[in-house]
């Protein structure tokens, strides 16, 4: 779902101060998440708009969100912490933001290097579906893109799939296969906030078949050592994925928000001729991890 902010609200974020944030550990502060709650409530619309974003996330058939933050890049420049501050606001409406890792600070950047694996997110290829942190006892519940840059060459879309839609597509067989703690992927090493790891793992990892995390990346399907009726389950969830797929392109200021125990995501190749582009110029993405609840343990 694509949320416009209303107008009246655009124009008074643009003049809205919001402080430096503080942190509590790998977490945003309670203390901030207050002072910005307050701040953006007295705002008109931002309640109505919060709600509707919550909806789009949570909702009966949601599982992600674009924020439309495009006019306030344009007011305020990507590069002005003003902006980000804002974002961060609405993310800490969601859950509370953290970052996992702890040598990045809390928006980690997403750029392209074209000497990368083409697969990261960082590469210039097709980035497949997947879960972040697959591997973690306690992944993150969202996980969020906010588009600095797009491709100048026009590639790189970004891909999402209800995982859970797919699972329901699939055999009750292959299913059962699923659940399983019969997949690894991944290293596990310098995380805070995310538990332990998690190997191996089931990639049906909840109560039923409409709940819980559906734990997968597609990348397991070529890097793990995994017995031949459980690769072919988890290829027939990617073709479900695949088949079930939306894809659009995220312009400079869109906030992309997923919830991780609904949807999956990837991104579609670049397009060619990335060597060409200034490093200044290419694709940037800044991402945000969030955690439901109170706290990150």
């Amino acid at each position: 779902m694509f949320i416009e902010l209303p107008s009246e609200l655009e124009t008074a974020l643009i003049d809205l101060p919001l402080p430096m944030w503080e942190l509590e550990g790998p977490s945003l502060a309670r203390t901030t998440t207050r002072q910005y709650r307050s701040e953006l409530a007295a705002t008109p619309l931002f309640e109505e708009t919060v709600a509707t974003l919550r909806h789009s996330l949570t909702g009966e058939g949601g599982g992600y969100a674009v924020l439309r933050l495009g006019n306030l890049a344009k007011a305020l420049g990507t590069d002005d912490g003003r902006f980000l501050r804002l974002a961060t606001g609405f993310a800490a409406e969601v859950a509370v933001p953290f970052s996992p890792f702890p040598r990045w600070p809390l928006w980690k950047d997403i750029g392209v290097k074209i000497d990368k694996d083409p697969g990261k997110s960082s590469g210039i290829g097709y980035n497949a579906f997947h879960m972040d942190l697959v591997n973690a006892s306690l992944p993150p519940d969202y996980t969020t893109l906010l588009c600095v840059r797009r491709d100048p060459l026009g590639g790189g879309p970004s891909i999402l799939s209800d995982a859970h839609a797919a699972v329901a597509r699939l055999s009750q067989g292959c299913r059962t296969l699923l659940a399983e703690s019969a997949y690894h992927y991944g290293t596990f090493f310098d995380l805070v906030g995310v538990g332990e790891e998690y190997k191996p793992f089931p990639i049906l990892d909840g109560p039923d078949a409409g709940a819980g995390f559906v734990r997968f990346t597609a990348k397991m399907l070529e890097r793990s050592e995994l017995g031949q009726a459980h690769v072919e389950a988890a290829r027939e969830l990617a073709e479900e994925l695949v088949r079930g797929q939306v894809s659009f392109m995220l312009q400079p200021g869109d906030y992309l928000i997923v919830n991780q125990r609904r949807f999956l995501h990837g991104r579609e190749a670049l397009h060619s001729g990335q060597e060409t582009v200034p490093v200044a110029d290419r694709r940037l993405l800044l991402q945000l991890f969030l955690r439901a609840g109170d706290s990150v343990g």
